[in-house]
This record gives structure tokens, C-alpha cells and sequence, in this order.
């Protein structure tokens, strides 16, 4: 997809998504990074579920240390992976109590040495949290990429490349959520929405759904 295409894609997806934004609840960065820490192979809405009651007793490092890993466990225990993703919370505040004095840091590297943090949770964190323009790419965003051609890649490290290079700037910083907004609501896995997809006529897509 050549430069002036692209620039017009994302015009017209900025234009139909005004306030693209994460649909996982918090109401700080500490509750970002465990709600996307839980949101692994699970629905925002399931992950919303399970932190609304979570967060209402324990929205801190320390108080969710206290809480401990099986009392954890009862809260979110209606979300895949949760004895997995109950020890990673619970190292994880540790942690940011022992090195980083109880707050979420705003690197790369401090937050992908936090368990169960790897480079696409680091970027939602940077990006949500911090206002940095990085791309977290999930699969929504690997499939709108890759069919569009705005950002061809094999892999989701070759995408992110890919899209950290090609995106507009004046996009960079919303880039992330319009995409998996995009793949969510219309770009989806098995029949995209094409007759309603306001980006239609722009993607190179050969397999349009449009007849």
C-alpha cells in the first residue's frame, strides 16, 4: 500500500472511530497494567467482570499482595489461565513494590521484566498509560494489517515493525486502538463486514466480502 493510501485509511478511520480507546475498565495505570495482564486468550468484557469486583477491594500493589494468590484466584477465576495469571499478578506486585516503589514504570524494559508482561502488554501500558505512540499488536491488529496491506508481516514483531514505520504520525498515537476497534466491530476473523466497512474502497483485501 503506497504512502498517500494509507495516510487516507487512516483519515477515514479516525473520522468514523472519534474516540478510539481501550474497553478494558481502570482507573489507573496500576489497574491498566493488571487488567491487561488478565485479558490474555479472554474478552475485555469477561476481564471488566471479574475486575470490577477485584479493584473494588484491592486496586494496589499492596493491596493485592495481601490479598495473596488463591484469595486472587476467587475473583478471577471466571477467566482463562487464572491460576497462571493469579501467580504472575501476585509476583508482579511484588516487584513493583520491591523495585519500583509501588508504581508502574514508563520503559520498555522495566515493564517487560515484570511477570507476566511481555512486549505487546508493555506497549497497551506505554501507549494507555504513558501517551506513548507504540502499537501493541494483538490478533485483531495482525489480521487488519495484513489483509489492508497497510503493514504485511509474518509475524506480530514483524507487523509492529512495519506499522511503527508506515503509520502517519498524526495517527501514531491512536493507531493501536482504531485498529483493534476496526478488527473487533468489522474486520472480523471469519466474515469481515465489508459492505458496511467504511475503508472499503482503500484495502487491498482480495477476498472482499462485498456481493
Amino acid at each position: 500500500m503506497n504512502k498517500s493510501k494509507r495516510q487516507a485509511l487512516f483519515d477515514k478511520l479516525a473520522e468514523a472511530i472519534p474516540d478510539p480507546k481501550t474497553e478494558l475498565n481502570y482507573s489507573s495505570a496500576f489497574e491498566l497494567l493488571i487488567a491487561v495482564v488478565l485479558s490474555a486468550q479472554a474478552t475485555d468484557k469477561g476481564v471488566n467482570k471479574a475486575t470490577a469486583k477485584l479493584f473494588a477491594v484491592a486496586n494496589t500493589p499492596e493491596t493485592l499482595l495481601a490479598l495473596g494468590v488463591e484469595s486472587l484466584k476467587s475473583y478471577i477465576n471466571s477467566i482463562g489461565l487464572y491460576n497462571s495469571k493469579a501467580e504472575h499478578v501476585i509476583k508482579l506486585c511484588d516487584q513493583l513494590i520491591r523495585l519500583h516503589a509501588g508504581q508502574v514504570p514508563e520503559t520498555r524494559d522495566e515493564l517487560e521484566a515484570l511477570p507476566g508482561v511481555g512486549r505487546k502488554t508493555a506497549n497497551v501500558i506505554l501507549n494507555t498509560a504513558f501517551g506513548q505512540p507504540t502499537i501493541a499488536v494483538d490478533t485483531h491488529i495482525f489480521r487488519v494489517a495484513n489483509r489492508t496491506k497497510i503493514a504485511i508481516g509474518k509475524n506480530v514483531t514483524i507487523v509492529e515493525q512495519n506499522l511503527d514505520k508506515t503509520v502517519p504520525k498524526v495517527h501514531k498515537q491512536n493507531a493501536h486502538h482504531l485498529l483493534i476497534l476496526h478488527g473487533r466491530y468489522t474486520c472480523i476473523a471469519r466474515k469481515p463486514r465489508c459492505q458496511s466497512c467504511v475503508i472499503e474502497e482503500l484495502c487491498e483485501f482480495e477476498d472482499k466480502l462485498i456481493d
